[in-house]
C-alpha cells in the first residue's frame, strides 16, 4: 500500500515508520526545511513541498496513493489537504488529524475525510474504557457514513450475558465486530455465547447507541 503522510512532524514520522515496518511505501511531505530529518525515518520518501499546492501534489503522485494522512499540527492544512487528496486526486481513503477539539465539527465527507482522529477524544475514551463496565464508550468515529467505533463491557447482570450472538436483537445500523476475551479476538458467529467480562466492539450508526446501550445494559 502506498501511503503520503502531509506533515514531518513527530507524529507523521511516527506513523510513517511504523508503516513502513508493516511492510508500506511511505512519502513524507512537509513546507519546512526543518522538518525534513531523513535519517530519522531513512526508509521512507521525503518530499520538501507545500501539501496544500496542486503542483506539490502532483509531484507526490498522489493520484497512485491507496491512503492520505493528514498529520500536520495546522487543523487548516489538514483540511485543504484532505480535500483535495479526495476530489482532486480521488484517493480512496483519507485520514486526518484534529489539532484542537472545537474544529472536531469540520472534519466529515464534505471535507474529503474519512477517518477523524482527535487527540484528546481517544485518550479521554481510552481513559472511559479502562474504568467503564456496562457504559458504552465511543472509541473512534468514521465520518464517512457517520458510524462510530464503539465499545462495552458486559457486567455480570447484563441481559444478553448467557446469548448467543445470533440470537440477540441487535440494532438496525449497528454490527458486532469482535469479541474480546480473557486476552483473545474472536470474530463472532451467531453461535458464540456473550459473557460477563466480554468486551464487545461494534460498528454502529450513531443514531442507534443509545438503543444499542440500552439493549446491554438494561436491568
Amino acid at each position: 500500500m502506498r501511503v503520503a503522510i502531509a506533515g514531518a512532524g513527530a507524529v507523521g514520522r511516527s506513523i510513517a515508520a511504523e508503516l513502513l515496518e508493516n511492510g508500506h511505501e511511505v512519502l513524507l511531505i512537509d513546507n519546512d526545511p526543518h522538518a525534513i530529518k531523513i535519517d530519522s525515518v531513512p526508509r521512507a520518501e521525503w518530499l520538501l513541498a507545500d501539501a496544500c499546492e496542486i503542483a506539490s501534489l502532483d509531484e507526490a503522485g498522489l493520484n497512485n496513493c491507496h491512503v492520505v494522512v493528514a498529520s500536520s499540527g495546522d487543523d487548516k492544512v489538514n483540511l485543504v489537504v484532505s480535500l483535495l487528496a479526495k476530489t482532486e486526486y480521488g484517493v480512496p481513503r483519507v485520514v486526518a488529524r484534529i489539532n484542537h477539539p472545537n474544529n472536531e465539527w469540520l472534519f466529515n465527507e464534505s471535507w474529503g475525510v474519512d477517518v477523524a482522529v482527535s487527540t484528546p477524544r481517544l485518550l479521554s475514551a481510552l481513559v472511559e474504557e479502562a474504568v467503564s463496565v456496562g457504559d458504552l464508550v465511543r472509541l473512534m468515529t468514521f465520518r464517512q457514513g457517520q458510524a462510530n467505533l464503539v465499545e462495552l463491557t458486559l457486567a455480570e447482570d447484563a441481559p444478553v450475558v448467557g446469548q448467543r450472538a445470533g440470537s440477540v436483537p441487535w440494532p438496525v445500523d449497528a454490527a458486532l465486530v469482535a469479541i474480546l476475551r480473557e486476552g483473545r479476538v474472536l470474530v463472532p458467529t451467531a453461535d458464540d455465547p456473550l459473557e460477563a467480562g466480554d468486551e464487545l466492539l461494534f460498528v454502529a450508526n450513531q443514531e442507534v447507541e443509545q438503543e444499542l446501550a440500552h439493549l446491554l445494559s438494561q436491568h
